[in-house]
């Protein structure tokens, strides 16, 4: 089997460019979720590059999944689990107790998940360099 690991790289690296797009068009409920989606498939990428199979969508697992010659920092784990709690809420509205998910994200969760996602992105480059 090939290894795909790149392929889901650039992908990660695409939807951190729609998580920015979407939060300069104040669609803050999409730029989490796009920002969730980009560090999920870093994680992923990562996986396969050492390779190993990779399945969920919970990043902070992901990482701790990771062998320990490629383990992740302490500090990402918090960070995943911040992105891991956009996956459904960010785009749901039964994700809250009222309210379509548009009405609970802003410029502040936005600018937080992209930061994170960034810093996983970030690290796992490194890790794939």
């Amino acid at each position: 089997m090939p290894n795909r690991s790149r392929d889901w790289l650039l992908q990660a690296e695409r939807d951190l460019e729609q998580a920015c797009d979407s939060r300069d068009a104040a669609r803050h409920e999409w730029a989490c979720f796009a920002a969730q989606q980009a560090a999920e498939m870093a994680a992923t990428a990562l996986h396969l590059s050492v390779g190993r199979e990779a399945w969920g969508h919970m990043i902070a697992r992901l990482l701790r999944e990771l062998p320990p010659d490629a383990g992740a920092p302490e500090d990402l784990f918090d960070k995943a689990r911040a992105l891991d709690a956009f996956y459904i809420p960010a785009r749901y509205p039964n994700g809250h107790p009222e309210g379509a998910p548009f009405e609970h994200y802003g410029p502040l969760q936005s600018g937080e998940a992209i930061r994170y996602a960034g810093e996983i992105l970030e690290f796992v480059r490194a890790r794939m360099a």
